[in-house]
């Protein structure tokens, strides 16, 4: 009863306390990782996507915008604590046609998350071999400088920084 509950509740404390320790470990960073601020999905019909979004499940869906520096066309999903952006391709280069040419149905392309120090992100990331996409800073879809880090080194998932 009472006492085999209290018994199977001690590891998750011991658990939780070893977390806590974990965290105090981790050296101070000139920068910080903010909030999620998307998830990308590669969509081979940017209409339909829409329409899923908005007419289905009812969510506040943006205009589509070009980013011709990017290759792709966007559209911002809004879901209180954070967005999807959804991506089509724009031009023959664009990363998102490669993407789609091997996922047909589209898919979860990358993952955005706020930096306060883009600059000081990219210094430190590249001290610890991190690989990052480009050479400087682009202008994303929010109007604000963003980086790439490789898949490779963030095991398998290609991730967006963005400065906040």
């Amino acid at each position: 009863g009472f006492f085999t509950r209290l018994q199977t509740s001690a590891p998750t404390i011991r658990t939780l306390s070893s977390l806590n320790s974990f965290s105090q470990n981790i050296p101070s960073s000139l920068w910080k990782l903010g909030r999620l601020n998307h998830v990308a999905i590669a969509v081979p019909d940017l209409e339909k996507a829409q329409s899923l979004y908005k007419d289905v499940l009812g969510a506040q869906v943006s205009e589509t915008v070009a980013l011709p520096e990017h290759g792709v066309y966007t559209v911002f999903v809004e879901l209180g604590n954070t967005k999807l952006e959804l991506l089509h391709p724009l031009g023959e280069k664009s990363p998102i046609a490669s993407f789609l040419q091997k996922n047909k149905t589209g898919g979860m392309h990358h993952i955005c998350i706020e930096v306060d120090d883009i600059k000081a992100a990219m210094s430190e990331l590249k001290k610890k071999k991190i690989r990052i996409l480009s050479e400087e800073p682009k202008i994303g879809a929010h109007g604000k400088p963003v980086i790439f880090l490789h898949p490779k080194d963030c095991h398998g998932v290609l991730v967006e920084l963005e400065q906040a």
